[in-house]
């Protein structure tokens, strides 16, 4: 999927919201467009999606099936959870039993099962939004658009989002995301756009924090007979003069000295193992 100097703007005189955009979605992509509030984000997610037409440029290879979930999901319809879901997945193409289906598995996948026979209307934000996402779902797009998808969802069906998105990339499908959260799916997209002043252009992802290594404690201890309880084996090291070396985790090292003195171990020393080297 291309796009290939797509502009749009609202209104035949209204200012360009985007203009020159040139950007490939390739199949088995994960891609995050990234901005400020009223950047033009959402323009750029609704004409990934075909809700907006470009003014000029044009896009070509967009999926068969694409399935977009907006910012705000209009519940005021006329209809139950599931019955919203089972209509939405036979316009997309599922038979009714097989919507039905995979309607009641998305809802439980979201923990919204509870939740089939209650009308839209009456639903929370949050069990509304579980409802939105299901039905992007429902018939395996080859394109699924999120903007904002995880705003209002609990954690658990965040995380469950997380997967759904993975498994979309897995089959071969294109998922393009906006999200205020910028450690959701972190390091994962296969490309970041930045949307700034109208135009659109690619950025390098952000690195992914790699937390700090905890500091290692190595005890020297001799005159035991018994190895202590709990050691790991990687941890016994015996030595030729009798003294045994053990090394754990700092967070381990008061539990590990309590298991040597109990098991008739001498304490002959105790050292911080740095990241850099040891000191004492």
């Amino acid at each position: 999927m291309r796009f290939e100097g797509v502009g749009r703007r609202y209104g035949p005189r209204g200012p360009w919201v985007l203009r020159g955009v040139d950007l490939a979605l390739p199949a088995a992509s994960l891609v995050r467009c990234a901005g400020a509030n009223g950047s033009g984000k959402s323009t750029l997610l609704r004409l990934v999606a075909g809700i907006d037409a470009p003014g000029e440029g044009r896009i070509t290879g967009r999926p068969a099936r694409t399935a977009y979930v907006p910012e705000r999901f209009p519940a005021a319809l006329p209809l139950t959870a599931a019955g919203y879901l089972v209509h939405l997945g036979r316009i997309q193409g599922l038979d009714g039993r097989t919507a039905r289906a995979r309607a009641g598995d998305w809802l439980t996948r979201f923990g919204a099962a509870g939740y089939e026979d209650t009308p839209l209307a009456a639903l929370s934000k949050g069990t509304s939004q579980k409802v939105a996402v299901a039905q992007a779902l429902l018939a395996e797009p080859g394109l699924l658009v999120l903007d904002e998808a995880w705003t209002g969802l609990d954690t658990a069906a965040r995380a469950e989002l997380d997967r759904a998105v993975r498994e979309r990339v897995a089959a071969g499908g294109r998922v393009v995301f906006v999200d205020h959260d910028p450690r959701r799916l972190a390091g994962e997209a296969d490309a970041v756009y930045e949307v700034a002043a109208g135009r659109v252009s690619r950025a390098e992802p952000a690195p992914v924090p790699v937390p700090a290594r905890a500091p290692r404690i190595r005890i020297t201890a001799s005159g035991g007979t018994e190895l202590p309880a709990g050691a790991r084996l990687e941890e016994r090291r015996p030595e030729d003069d009798g003294r045994l070396r053990v090394t754990a985790d700092a967070d381990r090292s008061d539990g590990m000295l309590r298991s040597l003195l109990d098991a008739g171990w001498h304490i002959e020393g105790v050292v911080e193992e740095a990241m850099e080297g040891v000191r004492e």
